[in-house]
């Protein structure tokens, strides 16, 4: 399923601030905690909890955000449907990196284990 230049570019306009307490709530009401939530997200972009608030801070889009992260080498290991589209055929490496991020955290509100969803190559 390909998204259009119109999702994209919506995607890539996103306040990342503006997200980042729908992430927050979904996982805390499914029992997870905000220190888990940011391991998933150091792991997928590097940002340790300092430059993650400076981030939100300086409300960066989604766009800013991913050109700062570091994305984790094994991120291509993360696959799935998320938002109605299948991770793997998403063509726009933005918005595959913000479906990234969606499906990790769904992954930790959904209760999988840490351990897989900080993925590690095989």
């Amino acid at each position: 399923m390909k998204t259009t230049p119109e999702h994209d570019a919506r995607v890539a306009k996103i306040i990342f601030a503006s997200v980042y307490p729908h992430y927050l709530n979904k996982v805390e009401k499914k029992g997870r905690t905000k220190e888990e939530l940011h391991q998933v997200i150091e792991w997928l972009t590097g940002f340790d909890e300092k430059k993650l608030k400076e981030l939100m801070d300086k409300k960066v889009t989604i766009e800013m955000f991913f050109a700062n992260a570091k994305l984790n080498p094994n991120a291509h290991l993360i696959k799935g449907v998320i938002c109605g589209y299948r991770i793997e055929e998403i063509e726009t490496p933005l918005t595959k990196q913000a479906r990234y991020m969606d499906k990790l955290v769904e992954e930790l509100a959904r209760g999988r284990k840490m351990e897989k969803i900080l993925r590690q190559a095989d």
